[in-house]
């Protein structure tokens, strides 16, 4: 009998107000990028969006709560984007374009938490890791250049994913265990904000090697939570990055023990 792939719930990007070319004025778009979907379904996963659910949503939570999305799927993933708004951990936007998508953080945070009550896995990437942190108590920088300073250039629009920079692993952490013998490695970098104070249980698992900047964190309790800044989905081949496999497989890995276990 062939085994069951896992299905794989990924947050939506959300567009509130779509360019009036694209056709859809008025409405707002839910989407996801096709690499973070492809890079999941290469190991195997089937991958099915999460749209929102919520009093704007036009669907009621009596007729389909968030607790049953979860139950059909085995783990969550969280795909980057807007920023996170300050308002979600008790700070005022320092700009005005540093505002962020609170909308889009209650509904992460929500299906977050979610996934965790019911023991299923959780990956952040870029702004999931930034909502993992923040949905645990914890703060970020608003902007890494105005309040870091002596940071490396952490975001270029220009180059875009094509900017990169070494991360070390912190000894002893699960990514340290899971590139056995590698202590440094070359990652992207496309985010301007990163993990100021810790959330609650969670730990370091790397740091930026040129300026300290948290670049990955992980959940010290009785399931899966990893939060990664730098974009492992657009690693593919490209020579000299690190290899993304590793992770995705990690936390497949852990949705099937899940799985079992409640399959039990």
């Amino acid at each position: 009998m062939v085994p069951r792939p896992l299905k794989i719930g990924l947050s939506a990007r959300l567009m509130h107000a779509p360019p009036i070319e694209l056709g859809f004025r008025g409405k707002t778009l839910q989407y996801l990028e096709q690499s973070i979907a492809h890079w999941i379904m290469s190991h195997g996963a089937i991958v099915l969006m999460i749209p929102t659910l919520g009093a704007d949503a036009g669907v009621t939570r009596r007729g389909i709560p968030v607790r049953a999305y979860v139950r059909e799927l085995d783990g969550l993933v969280l795909q980057g984007g807007a920023d996170v708004s300050p308002r979600s951990y008790g700070k005022q936007p320092m700009r005005a374009d540093w505002a962020g998508d609170i909308v889009r953080d209650r509904y992460e945070m929500e299906l977050l938490h979610e996934f965790m009550a019911q023991g299923k896995p959780v990956l952040g990437i870029c702004r999931g890791a930034q909502v993992l942190n923040v949905a645990l108590g914890g703060t970020l920088f608003q902007d890494i250049a105005t309040q870091c300073p002596g940071a490396i250039a952490h975001v270029d629009s220009d180059l875009y994913d094509e900017l990169q920079h070494e991360i070390r692993f912190e000894p002893g952490s699960r990514l340290a265990g899971l590139y056995t013998g590698v202590n440094a490695a070359q990652v992207t970098s496309i985010h301007h904000q990163a993990v100021d104070r810790l959330g609650s249980d969670l730990v370091v698992d790397a740091r930026s090697s040129a300026d300290g900047i948290v670049e990955a964190i992980r959940w010290r309790g009785a399931g899966y939570a990893m939060g990664l800044q730098w974009h492992p989905e657009f690693h593919g081949h490209v020579r000299g990055l690190l290899d993304s496999a590793p992770i995705v497989l990690d936390f497949l890995a852990a949705a099937q023990r899940m799985r079992e276990t409640g399959d039990g």
